[in-house]
């Protein structure tokens, strides 16, 4: 191989390698605009106890905290819940989530 030819290669490795970095910043942009939105919207759903036992939860749980967030979003965008949510209603609907998880059994035969 010539001296040209492995500069090619390298310039080559290199402008895909920026490639590939520009796209990883443009998702992560988007995923962080998607976060932004969320949090807003959750803001206008929850009252501020609600959405301190929410971040709280978040801590601990967290899958189950963004399942949660994104389940508000819909009810709220159907019209199905009261706004604000108050930190005794979210209690209610943790209650009534983590009961019906509970009740899943799985038996090996």
């Amino acid at each position: 191989m010539s001296e040209e030819e492995v500069e090619e290669i390298q310039r080559r490795k290199m402008l895909e390698l920026q490639r590939r970095i520009g796209e990883e910043q443009r998702r992560g942009q988007v995923q962080e605009q998607i976060e932004i939105q969320k949090q807003t919207l959750l803001r206008r759903i929850l009252s501020s106890d609600a959405r301190q036992r929410l971040n709280n939860l978040k801590m601990v749980k967290s899958e189950f905290a963004e399942q949660l967030e994104l389940q508000l979003i819909q009810l709220a965008q159907a019209g199905k819940i009261n706004i604000p949510v108050t930190d005794e209603q979210l209690k209610e609907l943790l209650m009534r989530l983590q009961s019906q998880r509970r009740e899943i059994k799985i038996r090996r035969a």
